[in-house]
């Protein structure tokens, strides 16, 4: 034990009836790049909060260098030498570089923060970075989010940590980045800092990790040298030997596509994208973090511009500069976020349907016709099976499934010809996703091409026709219904040799 830096035995933790972690073993060594993989929803999030101090265990024991002990806060973990950089970077965009570096532990010299110590020291830590020491000054506002997250690296340095803590750190970053923070991390491991590495990109990690533990299903089922596992095996590992749930073959009706993308293009996320969609065909889009298939979305939908290529819609070239232009194509989106990106929490379940559409529920030009949007809502409600009271109900005291179905019942209102659907059951429990998967069956069985741009790969192999993998801002592989997990998540992580054919 005298040699472990940081060590967990037996953590439990749940969330009211949700049990995140129900069992998690780690240990830590000094000196060691140690990877923690897992799908999404596996515990890796949760059982990162708890060493950071963010989240105290139901249950368990925690060691730092031997020692028991108990981490209640935040303060706690930095106090005693743990660092965390997560994925998006936890900034003040009003600040210089130096000055969030050295938030809250300033270099102080007879009472007053020695400004000229602190730039001094932060480029030092540029440096480490390959970044420029211009950068000292500059306020955070104004750089890119790479860089961003290499000053949140810099600022964790600052600290000399002991453990550093890295979630997803290269999601955001070009090659080139990530082959200086790899140099970074193992200069760090080979002056004994022991760092956590998490990533979905699991060929990054035979190039990094020494060690790799597993999570599935709110547990740690093992811990392996990265010596003895390939991409392929450590995505077995991840889905264990559970197979997608069996689905009902679906008629895929012949004819043009309703949906083109040739050679689509947008600098810096994404590159040479060409598919077709069918009416009545549901196709997925699947790629981890930072792998462009968001932003493909995004651009269809006309909430960014493309670079290069061509959109096509029954046909026609079409380019939408905006949402509203895109729905006016025939194009609906339900967003990835509902809370953020789409509800309006205080309002009721009527406006929430009808916002967006309010020239088609309207009369003249000044006055929605109340009783039109009633009734719409109405219909919607139950056509989605919405359960609320009626449709005054406020849209923030529905459960997580029933509000989605709201947001979906929204792109609704005019029918769509292709509907992009990103995350749509994200955040929702296992009945209400049965629903909605429902719902988009029968979407697609009367006639919409339906476009889902998903990171749950047990749900796109469930109600997907094809599911295409983007990696690096280009497909890369495709499958059809009949695919396993395992070759799905090996192609999307980088192994192409272990992906198995195209479907």
């Amino acid at each position: 034990m005298s040699n472990t830096r940081l060590s967990l035995t037996g953590i439990v933790k749940s969330y009211a009836a949700v049990k995140a972690i129900r069992h998690a073993d780690f240990e830590l060594l000094p000196g060691q790049v140690h990877a923690l993989v897992g799908e999404n929803g596996a515990g890796k999030s949760t059982l990162i909060k708890i060493i950071s101090g963010a989240v105290t265990p139901d249950a368990g024991s925690i060691t730092y260098d031997g020692q028991p002990l108990t981490i209640t806060s935040t303060v706690d973990a930095i106090d005693l030498g743990i660092a965390t950089v997560y994925q998006e970077p936890q900034l003040f965009a009003e600040l210089t570089v130096a000055e969030n570096i050295f938030l809250g532990r300033e270099i102080v010299k007879r009472g007053r923060v020695d400004w000229a110590a602190q730039n001094e020291r932060v480029v030092g830590l540029l440096d480490t970075l390959d970044l420029p020491s211009e950068l000292a000054t500059v306020t955070v506002g104004d750089l890119s989010v790479a860089t961003q997250q290499q000053v949140s690296i810099a600022k964790a340095l600052a600290g000399k940590p002991g453990v550093l803590i890295l979630d997803e750190p290269s999601a955001i970053l070009t090659d080139a980045e990530i082959d200086v923070l790899f140099r970074v991390i193992r200069r760090l491991a080979d002056e004994g800092v022991a760092v956590i590495y998490i990533s979905h990109r699991l060929d990054e990690l035979i190039k990094i990790a020494d060690q790799v533990t597993v999570m599935r299903d709110g547990s740690t089922i093992g811990s392996y040298p990265i010596g003895e596992l390939s991409v392929r095996r450590m995505a077995e590992l991840m889905v264990g030997e559970a197979l997608s749930a069996e689905r009902s073959p679906r008629a895929v009706p012949d004819g043009p596509p309703m949906l083109e993308l040739k050679s689509l293009a947008r600098v810096g996320h994404f590159d040479d994208v060409s598919l077709q969609l069918r009416a009545g065909e549901i196709l997925g889009l699947y790629g981890l973090i930072g792998s462009g298939v968001a932003e493909i979305a995004e651009c269809i939908h006309g909430l960014a511009r493309a670079s290069g290529g061509e959109i096509l819609l029954e046909g026609q070239t079409v380019a939408p500069r905006t949402p509203r232009q895109a729905g006016e194509a025939g194009i609906a989106l339900l967003p990835a976020n509902r809370k953020t990106e789409g509800m309006f929490s205080f309002q009721s379940i009527a406006f929430n349907i009808s916002v967006g559409h309010l020239p088609r529920l309207s009369f003249g030009r000044a006055f929605v016709d109340r009783r039109k949007e009633h009734t719409v809502a109405k219909d919607l409600m139950k056509r989605l099976a919405v359960k609320a009271p009626d449709e005054n109900y406020a849209i923030g005291n529905l459960s997580g499934g029933n509000a989605q179905k709201v947001m979906l019942a929204r792109q609704l209102v005019e029918r769509p010809k292709l509907l992009l659907l990103a995350e749509p059951t994200q955040g929702v429990d296992i009945g209400a996703k049965e629903e909605i998967h429902r719902i988009i069956a029968d979407l697609a069985a009367n006639g919409t091409a339906v476009l889902i741009v998903t990171s749950d790969l047990q749900e796109a192999l469930r109600i997907t026709d094809r599911l295409l993998v983007v990696r690096a801002g280009t497909i890369t592989a495709e499958f059809g219904p009949d695919a396993r997990q395992v070759d799905v998540l090996a192609a999307a992580a980088g192994d192409a040799r272990d992906a198995g054919p195209a479907a």
